[in-house]
């Protein structure tokens, strides 16, 4: 895999770079529920190093953020379990190092994905008001950003309450040619334009129980096509 990843400038911090041509791991080599079984061309990107990742992002914020009081505004649905992981990961530095990050969660529902498409239609659930972010420093969790018209979507609105700060982290960044170029201030990995599911990527709200993540088979998309 070494081969095939490097290290490059993707928001404030670099990100790990999947290449093109990166095939990914053969699903024989790791636990998957068998009832995707067929709905699967590869793993991607294993649990693990999507754990090791999101360890090295959470030491990122906390030097950037430490001793500030933050509110984590968790994207959902496929943020839950990046966003649970990250907290998870700050809250332990912040009970072994000199540094304290304070923080409440909060949650919002952004869809605009029908099938393996993304729509203009973006519908923001629970963020009709947000003043409790007025004078916050805020951080946006995001699972993956691909065209980051949604994200931008999303940054007007956060933005129209005056928060003190934004910083974004988003877990894929995704190489699309009609991207905004509206990229995450902490990127945990930038993959080329495959639909991936998994770790609570979702296609058509399956796949949300795979640990790891994986790219969806053609079969699979047929499988579950609403």
């Amino acid at each position: 895999m070494a081969d095939d990843l490097t290290i490059q400038t993707c928001g404030k911090y670099g990100g790990i770079v999947i290449n093109d041509d990166w095939p990914g791991y053969s699903l024989e080599l790791f636990n998957y529920p068998k009832h995707y079984s067929g709905d699967l061309e590869c793993v991607y990107i294993p649990h693990g190093v999507i754990m090791d990742r999101t360890e090295r992002l959470a030491r990122n914020i906390m030097g950037d953020l430490g001793d500030h009081d933050i509110v984590v505004l968790c994207v959902l649905k496929a943020g839950y379990q990046f966003c649970a992981d990250l907290v998870e990961r700050i809250k332990a530095l912040s009970r072994n190092s000199d540094h304290t990050l304070p923080m409440s969660v909060n949650f919002i529902r952004l869809k605009s994905y029908v099938n393996d498409q993304s729509t203009e239609d973006l519908h923001i659930v629970g963020a009709e008001d947000l003043s409790f972010l007025t004078g916050k420093n805020v951080l946006i969790v995001e699972a993956i950003v691909d065209t980051g018209k949604t994200m931008k979507t999303l940054l007007k609105h956060v933005e129209a309450f005056s928060p003190k700060m934004i910083k974004v982290a988003g877990l894929l960044v995704k190489r699309v040619p009609n991207s905004s170029g509206c990229l995450p201030d902490y990127v945990g990995f930038e993959i080329p334009n495959r639909f991936v599911v998994g770790y609570a990527l979702d296609y058509n709200e399956y796949f949300r129980d795979l640990n790891h993540i994986c790219v969806i088979s053609e079969s699979g998309k047929l499988k579950y096509k609403v």
